[in-house]
């Protein structure tokens, strides 16, 4: 799939490069045409300017030219060449089938019969009391052959530039493919591991349902087991299916941050109350250390559910005696929040991959159950504030998650 996209994304920037390369060579001749005939017929039109002003004329009636590569004609009514001036550089008798002008006091290009190029211009003129068809002529051979040389520089150019645009092209494409492959091989991975962590919870859930039907005289006491079991793992489903979707709509830019200034402290107090009789269940002590109060610009309701988060992550891996502090730091131009335990820590090199969805650390170093994916949760709400977090960690020592948010 991606070889082809890749070939098709080649294709489409060739195209596009010679197309802008064939333009920008075409205005380059367009351009250099007009600078190069601007003189030329400059010359030829002051030429003209200047028979119409002059009186006195030669015996033929020619006006004697300055300038040596300007030819001079004189047409008679028959529409023979009567004469032409002595600096003449081509046999004019020879060629008036080929310099007999259309019309006058307009630019025209001629082609003699050996195939010499020419400017030319005419004007009827008085002459000797006669009117006279006045031309003069001058040789372009070298503007023509410079043109063609050029035409012939700009058509290898391109020759040349459209190879290295397909050559280019196809290796851009690589380079621009790879973060669009590396989310692609994400996201099958993403829902392999999804549909592997629902299969789990639905496989317990329909062997213990099946448990139940074999034996429905039971009473619901003798049967309080398995359905605890169904319980158990259909909250886990149900908190599954929820970070899922958070994770997919978050993904998709669907999931809406609404930011109100609140206070810090009344929501890190929020979150210790509610783990305390849990903590003290399982033996272990949460506090919160707030000195001052603490307003803060943010999803008030997402800030809650990222300590929530970092905290059930702190629990989970804090054992029996140890310690939980939910800390928060106003500085200049930031708010620091600290989340820290005394657990058994995580090993560093397990520190970077801890955010990757359904990443968890290893499961015989907790007898507790998780998800993988609350962490990509809580660094996905970091980031909607434009914060960041930092993870200090120690075996056997704890664990600090510390989140930085501008003002």
């Amino acid at each position: 799939m991606f070889r082809k996209t890749r070939i098709r994304l080649t294709i489409l920037n060739s195209i596009v490069f010679i197309l802008l390369m064939v333009i920008i060579g075409y205005t380059i001749y367009l351009y250099t045409e007009k600078q190069t005939y601007r003189e030329v017929n400059n010359s030829l039109l002051n030429g003209i300017e200047d028979l119409k002003r002059m009186g006195e004329r030669d015996g033929r009636g020619l006006v004697p030219m300055l300038e040596p590569k300007l030819m001079l004609i004189q047409w008679g009514t028959s529409g023979e060449i009567e004469g032409a001036s002595e600096n003449s550089f081509i046999d004019y008798t020879a060629e008036q089938e080929y310099l007999k002008p259309s019309s006058t006091n307009t630019l025209e290009k001629k082609t003699s019969s050996e195939g010499y190029r020419f400017q030319t211009i005419s004007t009827k003129l008085e002459v000797n009391g006669e009117t006279k068809t006045i031309q003069i002529v001058r040789n372009i051979d070298s503007e023509e052959s410079m043109l063609a040389q050029l035409i012939i520089i700009m058509s290898v150019g391109i020759g040349v530039g459209s190879l290295f645009a397909v050559l280019g092209g196809y290796f851009l494409a690589g380079r621009a493919l790879i973060p669009i492959q590396r989310s692609w091989e994400a996201q099958q991975q993403f829902v392999s591991d999804a549909s592997h962590e629902l299969r789990t919870p639905l496989a317990v859930i329909q062997s213990r349902t099946d448990v139940l039907f074999q034996k429905p005289e039971a009473t619901i006491q003798e049967r309080a087991f398995d359905i605890s079991v169904i319980s158990k793992e259909t909250r886990r489903l149900s908190k599954l299916v929820t970070n899922l979707l958070t994770l997919a709509r978050s993904d998709s830019n669907q999931a809406e941050i609404v930011k109100t200034q609140f206070a810090v402290e009344e929501v890190i107090q929020e979150v210790v109350e509610q783990y305390e009789d849990i903590a003290d269940f399982q033996g272990k002590k949460i506090y919160a250390s707030v000195k001052n109060k603490i307003s803060f610009i943010g999803d008030k309701e997402r800030i809650h559910q990222l300590l929530v988060i970092l905290v059930d992550n702190s629990m989970k891996f804090t054992m029996e005696g140890g310690e939980i502090e939910l800390r928060a730091i106003e500085r200049a131009n930031s708010v620091v929040i600290m989340v820290k335990d005394n657990g058994i820590g995580i090993p560093k090199e397990e520190i970077s991959k801890i955010f990757n969805r359904f990443y968890q650390v290893e499961q015989s170093r907790t007898d507790r159950e998780g998800t993988g994916l609350g962490l990509s949760i809580a660094q996905w709400i970091i980031e909607k504030h434009d914060g960041s977090i930092k993870v200090d960690s120690a075996l056997n020592k704890g664990t600090t998650f510390e989140i930085n948010f501008p003002k």
